[in-house]
């Protein structure tokens, strides 16, 4: 299938099977106790590999607000409130918006999509996420002329995430996306994964999923997305821009400054593998760079 082709009629018509919104769903339980979402059309731009178990994904995790142990946010972040919840939309768009997390929903069909994933400190995962485009979002906002990057900010409670003002890192987490990179098919807008909604420790109720960079672009728990013309600050960046790029595409080739990036161990795995470049999405995604040194723009 074509990146380009049109998502089926039979897609739009069976959106009141599962866009009754996320909080109606809470009713209705998967096996690991978290609300289902139902009627998710697999997506052709799945990886084939087998996912990593649920277990695994949801009890390894980088979020720094609820602790920097990978172990952490799964504890600390069970109490977290995401309802009510809102994304605004603004900055050099012609239809700025604040959308309720159920009213967003609504812009497009919800698909699954399996998606690998590779951190810059040495592992992988593979995730079948539930989502859709995030250029569904930027085509309903009508970015002007002036518009080359997207801002994206997580939300931020020290009330709510007191392990923050440990964090070592400055918060709120922000991140960005130039804006044909975020246009891309394969930047998805994601609200759940495994068939139910994000559990509060992979970024619920929103999160951005990039799969082609280093999973610290994937910001969790967005609730701002701003059109701006120069390239937008972004938190990793901002702590330590030797060591972590704007772009932080995975790029085997250059080393991170403390380790080798040419070799991941996939979580649930005892023997590494070779990191593959764009973490295997080159084919849908190197045009977007070319002519780029991307040793300098890593």
């Amino acid at each position: 299938m074509h990146w380009s082709e049109v998502t089926p009629k039979s897609v739009y018509l069976n959106r009141r099977r599962f866009l009754g919104g996320l909080a109606a769903l809470a009713a209705a339980p998967g096996a690991s106790g978290a609300a289902k979402l139902e009627g998710a059309v697999k997506s052709p731009y799945s990886t084939t590999e087998p996912p990593t178990s649920y277990k695994d994904v949801t009890h390894y995790n980088n979020f720094y607000e609820f602790g920097t142990a990978k172990t952490q946010p799964a504890e600390l972040a069970r109490n977290f409130r995401t309802r009510p919840w809102t994304v605004s939309i603004e900055g050099d768009v012609a239809r700025p918006k604040v959308y309720d997390i159920d009213a967003l929903l609504k812009l497009a069909p919800l698909e699954e999509r399996i998606y690998r994933h590779r951190c810059v400190e040495g592992w992988s995962i593979v995730v079948p996420w539930i989502g859709f485009s995030l250029n569904a979002v930027i085509k309903q906002a009508e970015p002007l002329s002036k518009a080359k990057f997207v801002a994206f900010q997580s939300y931020y409670d020290p009330k709510q995430m007191p392990e923050g003002r440990h964090a070592g890192i400055p918060l709120p987490y922000v991140e960005g996306l130039r804006l044909d990179e975020a246009l891309h098919p394969l930047a998805l807008l994601t609200v759940g994964m495994y068939g139910e909604v994000l559990p509060n420790q992979d970024g619920a109720p929103v999160r951005l999923v990039v799969p082609w960079k280093y999973g610290f672009k994937s910001i969790k728990s967005i609730v701002k997305i701003r059109f701006v013309e120069q390239q937008p600050p972004t938190t990793w960046n901002i702590t330590n821009a030797r060591e972590y790029g704007f772009y932080s595409n995975v790029n085997p080739e250059v080393d991170h400054p403390r380790w080798s990036q040419a070799r991941e161990r996939r979580l649930g795995e005892f023997f590494k593998r070779p990191t593959l470049k764009f973490n295997g999405y080159g084919n849908e995604v190197a045009s977007l760079y070319a002519g780029m040194d991307l040793r300098k723009n890593y």
